[in-house]
């Protein structure tokens, strides 16, 4: 493989990720440092206190980076960062688009996405669905109206007990669960492939509220449902949300003639949502990239790839480069 070596640099939300990628698909490091453990006694991620963490691990990241792909900034062809657009928090929309033609360290030549594909670009801050008939042409087919499907699993992960990220903690909880017949609510709003998850989020407190009346308990939250039914509510949550976001894309796969299908962000590393995708595109015939879990999340290497395809494109930016939340990435 061949192509520009990209210095990639993901500090927009609460990940500091440096990676140098070759070609927009070869990673030759990959260095993340979480701030997870920091933001999980406050439920959520603090602003202020991310950027003073990212202050503090930039450099480190870096020369872990550099030391472990064994090159110097002589070697490096261009520096990428995150830009746009989304919430000035968060704006990593293409970056896990473009982190399915990574490739990791020793890993053969694997086949790229086909187009036209659909993508699922599923994360805490965003949830929507893009069509790609060629790299960097994105027309937009659904959005979240309301709350992203990841804020709706933080905020039901601490209905249930169960921490932050609630992502993770939910998926491990319904894996136990015994009954597969907590119904929760799925919003379809109609014939549109959009997505609201707020009215979820207000059902899923009434629904774990009547368990612990159920069970005896007040509404403070320090005393736990027991573990049988945490895990049989995280199960029916977990399966709303992938029924709607899975129904969806498939739809939104069959109608545009899509060769293949991406799925990314954050919460594509949820399994239940890997398998189902996967079980529901098998009958079309059309190939599931989905990274693996660690490409799913906050990281540089994701930046690099999409860096890639505008640098081919011929695009530079200045120093004075800012966040731009309302920078348009797809046409409706």
């Amino acid at each position: 493989m061949s192509g520009p070596l990209i210095l990639a640099i993901e500090s927009s939300c609460d990940e500091t990720g440096i990676a140098l990628v070759e070609g927009g698909r070869r990673i030759h490091a990959n260095v993340v440092a979480s701030q997870v453990a920091m933001h999980a006694a406050t439920g959520g991620i603090v602003p202020e206190v991310a950027a003073r963490a990212h202050l503090r691990w930039i450099l480190p990241v870096l020369d872990e980076a550099m030391a472990t792909a064994g090159v110097t900034i002589a070697d490096v062809d261009a520096v990428a960062v995150t830009h746009g657009p989304g919430l000035a928090g968060s704006l990593l929309l293409e970056g896990h688009l473009y982190a399915a033609w990574l490739l990791d360290p020793g890993r053969d030549e694997a086949p790229e996405p086909l187009f036209p594909l659909v993508a699922l670009i599923v994360s805490g801050g965003h949830t929507f669905l893009v069509e790609m008939r060629d790299h960097l042409d994105y027309r937009l087919l659904g959005q979240t109206v309301d709350d992203a499907a990841g804020e709706a699993f933080d905020k039901v992960g601490r209905l249930l007990g169960l921490g932050y990220p609630g992502g993770p903690a939910i998926q491990k909880a319904a894996e136990a669960a015994r009954h597969h017949d907590a119904v929760f609510p799925r919003a379809w709003l109609g014939d549109t492939l959009d997505f609201s998850f707020s009215g979820l989020k207000t059902a899923a407190r009434r629904i774990v509220d009547g368990a612990r009346a159920d069970e005896g308990l007040g509404v403070d939250p320090v005393e736990r449902l027991p573990d049988a039914r945490v895990a049989d509510l995280a199960w029916g949550f977990q399966d709303s949300v992938t029924d709607v976001l899975v129904t969806k894309t498939i739809r939104a796969a069959r109608a545009a003639g899509a060769r293949s299908i991406v799925l990314g962000g954050g919460v594509a590393a949820n399994g239940a949502l890997r398998a189902r995708l996967s079980e529901e595109a098998e009958p079309l015939g059309t190939p599931v990239v989905i990274p693996r879990p660690g490409l799913c999340t906050d990281n540089g290497a994701m930046i690099g790839a999409a860096a890639a395809r505008r640098y081919a494109a011929g695009e530079r930016a200045g120093l004075d480069l800012d966040a731009r939340p309302s920078l348009p990435l797809a046409r409706r």
